[in-house]
């Protein structure tokens, strides 16, 4: 049934259903919009924060780095022997390649070495002759080693003398002058603990120079051992490979998250060794505690000692042997408890030293793992601005093309062509960020696409026929076309398929029949398709009327001729200015746009075709207009039977050639 203008309401070309459509077209408009705000805000935002990172992790605190030299730990106790010329030979000695250079390396590096031995030499001789100033404490416990050193002097003096009565001496007295030797020798013993334990006080409390630079020495002793074993074991293995790049992102991560790990393991260490001093310092007060209480009892075994030496024949009775024997047993063990404390004392400060070692050790990995992060955030960074570029580039391009004279289909070909290769560009530049350049990873490539391409032989066909439907003799959004038997208007082109709005048959009324059609784009590649729209889409379309016997038909074939002539007269001309555009470029025949009308006779009357030129989309709209003014002019009281056909334009018709050829009669 039709309303005014000769169309329903509810159709899909109808005003309201046109109102609604575009009104939904500026709401998806809006809302993409809103999208890409959105996105743009995002991204915008992420690249602020990478920048504001790599400000802050640019070049780290001072608190973070740390001291130089090679002596870490015993930095802080006073002046060090400077080693940078044995650190510049050795990493001298790296760069070495030639076996003539590597011999001249390792000469500097004798060299170098045995300069840094003769600095120790003369910082032990100089802190022997200038001590430096002292705390209070380390006065003291200077004081405590004087005097104790001499004491074993003095023991030192009677051992000689004893040993040497005992050569002299009758077989009778000499078995007490051994036993007045062993109970000197003991005291003598039990003296040098105490000296020992006194000296290791004076190092914890910083006050003996001359230990500390032995310490050293002994440090740098062992430090050029273990590199003389490094260097022999060089060779023995190599760094595993790995399948990325070392400036890949994920191989910044990867270093990044190794030297998290190596930080927890060197505060763990560091945790481990401090908890061990400060177990170790519990039982050296315990043990020094006790050493304290017997002091007074150390006293009176000493001056029992020395009595019984001096009276040293009293020592032939049963009594003075016992007590000879308990004084030197007490002697021994109070040697021994010295000794356990001063061993406390040397694992007390190499704990407390290798925590500091660890310390420092941390501060390093925390300078790498800063830098680490830093060109992790570079990466970062590359790749916000890649698509944040990648948007810039989208927003450009639309605005050109909305300012140039382009055709709507061509602007939106060549808006998808440079949008895809931007796209493309981009996606490469974001892999080459993240996985770095190729090394392994093109064999891991090539044998990954020689299975894809067997696997998506299909899909990779369909994404080649794209450019193919790109190209110049393409199809494009809005064209009519025949793909595989399926005919309908073009409404989507993407990378893999494309998608029609059905239609009916051509020689229907062409009205949409509401279903979607998507076929890969393979068939521009291994099949065919058959494009019915030119540049301006335009088809070939035409009415049928029938005019019954009894009424002269030639006024009305006049007038309905004109009729039509001008109401199709702008979009003829235009048809046929595009069209002379193609006869130019290809070399094929013109054809004359004006509305053809021909007769033939029925046994009902006569019927009379009208073909005429109109756009794809204009079609359903022109045959109403059409087919309400040929009623409204052959109606005279009398039936009327109306029917209509459309008809693509073919290539190359020309003047009595319009349309698909004369129609069959009944």
């Amino acid at each position: 049934m039709l309303r005014k203008g000769g169309r329903d309401a509810r159709a899909p070309g109808s005003p309201k259903a046109m109102l609604q459509s575009d009104n939904a077209g500026c709401y998806s408009r809006r809302v993409m919009k809103a999208s890409q705000k959105l996105v743009l805000v995002g991204l915008v935002t992420i690249a602020v924060a990478a920048i504001v990172g790599l400000i802050l992790t640019g070049s780290p605190p001072g608190p973070e780095t740390p001291s130089k030299g090679r002596h870490g730990p015993l930095a802080d106790q006073g002046p060090v022997v400077d080693e940078q010329i044995l650190d510049a030979a050795q990493k001298l000695a790296v760069l070495a390649a030639t076996r003539e250079e590597q011999q001249q390396a390792r000469d500097a590096v004798r060299l170098a070495d045995h300069e840094v031995d003769l600095a120790f030499t003369d910082a032990l001789r100089t802190a022997n002759e200038q001590p430096g100033p002292q705390t209070p404490e380390a006065r003291a416990i200077l004081d405590r080693i004087h005097q104790t050193e001499a004491e074993i002097k003095a023991n030192q003096q009677k051992v000689k003398q004893l040993t040497a009565q005992v050569a002299g001496a009758p077989e009778s007295d000499q078995d007490t002058l051994r036993e007045q030797i062993q109970l000197a020798q003991a005291e003598l013993d039990l003296e040098q603990d105490e000296l020992a334990d006194a000296k290791e006080d004076l190092a914890r409390d910083g006050g003996d120079a001359h230990s500390r630079f032995q310490r050293l020495f002994e440090q740098h002793e062992a430090i050029e051992h273990a590199s003389t074993a490094a260097q022999a074991n060089s060779g023995a293995g190599s760094p595993p490979q790995t399948v990325f790049s070392s400036g890949s992102l994920i191989a910044k991560w990867r270093r990044w998250s190794a030297l998290g790990e190596e930080q927890a393991q060197l505060l763990e260490a560091q945790q481990d060794a401090l908890g061990r001093a400060s177990a170790l310092t519990g039982d050296h007060d315990a043990l020094e505690q006790q050493v304290r209480e017997e002091q007074a009892q150390k006293r009176g075994l000493a001056e029992q000692a020395a009595s019984l030496v001096k009276t040293g024949k009293a020592l032939a009775g049963g009594n003075s042997k016992q007590t000879a024997t308990a004084t030197l047993a007490s002697l021994h063990r109070l040697a021994d408890d010295e000794k356990n404390l001063a061993d406390l004392d040397r694992r007390i400060q190499d704990l407390r030293e290798l925590s500091t070692a660890y310390g420092q050790w941390s501060a390093l990995v925390r300078v790498r793992q800063r830098a680490s992060l830093h060109q992790m955030l570079q990466s970062l960074l590359w790749i916000v601005l890649t698509v944040l570029l990648v948007l810039l580039v989208a927003w450009s391009i639309d605005r050109l093309l909305a300012r140039s004279k382009l055709e709507h289909k061509q602007q939106m070909t060549l808006r998808e062509v440079t949008r895809f290769s931007v796209e493309v560009l981009a996606v490469f530049v974001v892999l080459f960020v993240v996985f770095g350049s190729p090394s392994q990873v093109s064999t891991i490539l090539g044998l990954a696409g020689a299975g894809l391409t067997v696997a998506l032989k299909d899909f990779i066909i369909s994404f080649l026929g794209w450019f193919v439907l790109m190209g110049r003799h393409g199809i494009r959004v809005g064209d009519w076309v025949e793909i595989n038997g399926v005919r309908g208007e073009v409404i989507e082109i993407g990378l893999l398929r494309t998608v029609l709005l059905e239609t009916g048959n051509w020689t229907s009324a062409g009205h949409p029949t509401g279903r979607q059609v998507a076929l890969l784009n393979s068939f521009a590649v291994e099949g065919y398709y058959f494009n019915f729209t030119t540049t301006g889409q335009w088809l070939w379309d035409e009415i049928q009327i029938l005019i019954p016997w009894g009424v002269d038909p030639y006024p009305l074939i006049q007038e309905l001729s004109s009729i039509v002539t001008k109401e199709t007269e702008p979009n003829a001309h235009m048809a046929e200015q595009e069209w002379q555009r193609v006869t130019r470029r290809y070399g094929v025949r013109p054809f004359s746009q004006t509305p053809e009308v021909s007769v033939r006779s029925t046994n009902d009357g006569v019927e009379v075709t009208v073909r005429y030129m109109t756009r794809a989309h204009e079609r359903s709209e022109v045959r109403s207009r059409l087919n309400q003014k040929a009623v409204k002019l052959i109606h005279r009281g009398r039936s009327v039977t109306v029917t209509t056909e459309s008809l693509p334009a073919v290539a190359g018709a020309g003047s009595g050639e319009i349309g698909p050829g004369p129609t069959p009669g009944p």
